[in-house]
Formats: C-alpha cells, structure tokens, sequence
C-alpha cells in the first residue's frame, strides 16, 4: 500500500493517539477496581456503555445490525471470547498487580497467536515467529520469577493475567478462520456489546455486584466510563487506520499500547518498576517484532 509523505505522517500521528488511549485504559482499569467493584457489575457496564457508543456510531454510519443466525453466533463468540472471559480475569488481576505488568502481559497477544494459528492450521511454521514467541515468554518468567520477587507480586495472579491476552489470541484467529457474516467491525462490536450486556445483567445481579448507576459519577465510576469510551473511540480510529494504512502499519500499535501503559501507569499511579520488569519490557518488544506478519504476507490477496 502506496503512502504519501504527508500521508505517512497523518497516520503515525494518529497511530501514537491510538497507542496513547489504550495504553491508558490499564491504569484507568486499575483506579475502577481500586475500591472494591467486582468484575460482572464493571463488565455489564462496560459492554453497556460500549453498545450505546456502537449504536451512535453505525446510526451515524447508516448501517443496521444484522440479526441472522450466522451473525448472532459470531457476536457471542466475540462477546464470549473478546469481552467476558477476559475482561473477568484481567478485572480480577488489576485488583492485585501494577497497571504497568497488565499492560506488559498484554503485549503477549500477538506471540499467543501464532502458535493458535497454527493448531487452527491458519499459519505455517516459522522460525523467525517461534523466536518472537519464545522471547515474549521468557518476558513473562522475568516477571514471574525475579521480577515477581522484587515487587512482591504473586505468581498467582501473574498467570491469571496472561488468560485476557491468550482469549484475544483466539478470538482474532476465530474472526479468521470463519468470518464476521457478512458485517463490518463496527456492526460486530455493536452485536457483540449489545449481546453481552444483556447476558451480564442478570449475572451482575444475581452474583449481588450489580454497582448501581449513581456510582458511575465518583471516581472509580468516572473511571471504567472514561476507558469504556476510549475503548469504543479508538477501535473505530483502529479499524480507519487499517482501511486506510493497511494491517501491517496498523499493527505497530501494539508496541506503542505496551509502551504507554507503563508511562500512564507511572504519570497517574506512580508505579515504578525492577530491573527485571524493564528487562521483561526489551523481551516483550523483542517478540513483537518477530511475530508481526511481513507486508508482503499480510498485503497479500485473500
């Protein structure tokens, strides 16, 4: 895909303002649950939230929500797979590790893909690739082993935080493997947060952490809106950035929410972190780089 200089500049600008918001919805996250709100009642209202922006955004965009059999099941798959599983487990570990570490595990996305990929025969084998993934591992021994040490974190909770990233690896490759049905990614975050928030109410009730909605104004409350609409904001300006840039530029992404999870994470939470974290962070980068697909596979006719 052909850029102009001017071109090329736009998009990494708008590229840093991705990385930038969700690298922030880590620390925002942390802040959320800081108080005592458990994961279902942040679920709900997040997926709520999201669905109302969804709604807004395909109105504007004149486009319908599909509701055949084929797109209700990939909704709930990515609502499953993509909001529910995850964000239960990454909910829970942000009660106990640093918003950095979160941002850090999940930076692992793309390294846990590849080899889903290739137990869904959607990959081949790659040497280069199987080395990005064995260095974002050893990222995560760091963390787990003299980095866990350092700042007195449980390994517990660290392997509990790799599950959100191991869901998004499978979710991606399921999107692949069979399709959105027809609909734009816009319309399928909609199905999907529409679907999941129907599905989480009566659990957040039943499971009596409903958090009534006069607590959305105080500051744990403001905080999960806050990333519940950043979220939404900069997944349209992701899916831009794809039609426009192309996947591979677009992907560079991953390298710049890693990165500004840690730096939100120490502006507003005042984290600070070991040796072996930072250590675990070069890992990280170091396996990102080895997975990203090469422009001319991923520019490639399907």
């Amino acid at each position: 895909m052909s850029l102009s200089r001017r071109e090329i500049l736009l998009c990494t600008g708008v590229l840093i303002l991705l990385g930038a918001g969700w690298g922030m919805t880590q620390p925002l996250t942390k802040i959320a649950v800081s108080t005592g709100y458990k994961h279902f009642g942040l679920i709900f209202w997040q997926l709520f939230i999201g669905a109302a922006l969804m709604a807004v955004i395909c109105a504007i965009r004149g486009t319908k929500l599909p509701r055949g059999r084929a797109q209700i099941s990939i909704c709930l798959m990515v609502a499953l797979v993509g909001t529910m599983i995850p964000n239960t487990t990454s909910y829970q570990a942000a009660v106990h590790l640093p918003a950095g570490i979160l941002s850090i595990l999940l930076s692992m996305v793309p390294m846990w893909a590849f080899p889903i990929a290739l137990m869904m025969g959607l990959d081949q084998f790659s040497w280069r690739r199987f080395l990005g993934l064995a260095l974002g591992l050893c990222g995560v021994l760091l963390i787990a082993a003299p980095g866990a040490s350092a700042m007195d974190l449980a390994v517990f909770w660290v392997l509990i935080g790799l599950i959100s990233g191991i869901c998004y690896g499978f979710e991606g490759n399921l999107v692949a493997k069979f399709g959105t049905a027809g609909m734009d990614p816009f319309q399928v975050l909609y199905g999907a947060s529409l679907m999941g928030a129907v599905i989480m109410l009566p659990v957040a009730l039943a499971s009596t952490q409903w958090i009534p909605a006069a607590e959305l104004l105080t500051r744990e409350g403001q905080a999960l809106v806050l990333a519940s609409v950043i979220h939404v904001v900069v997944y349209a300006g992701y899916v831009w950035m794809v039609g426009r840039a192309g996947s591979v530029f677009a992907v560079q992404v991953s390298y710049l929410v890693t990165g500004f999870g840690v730096i939100w994470a120490k502006l507003i939470l005042n984290e600070s972190y070991s040796s072996g974290i930072w250590a675990a962070l070069l890992l990280m980068f170091a396996g990102m780089y080895l997975v990203q697909p090469r422009a001319k596979a991923a520019l490639a006719p399907a």
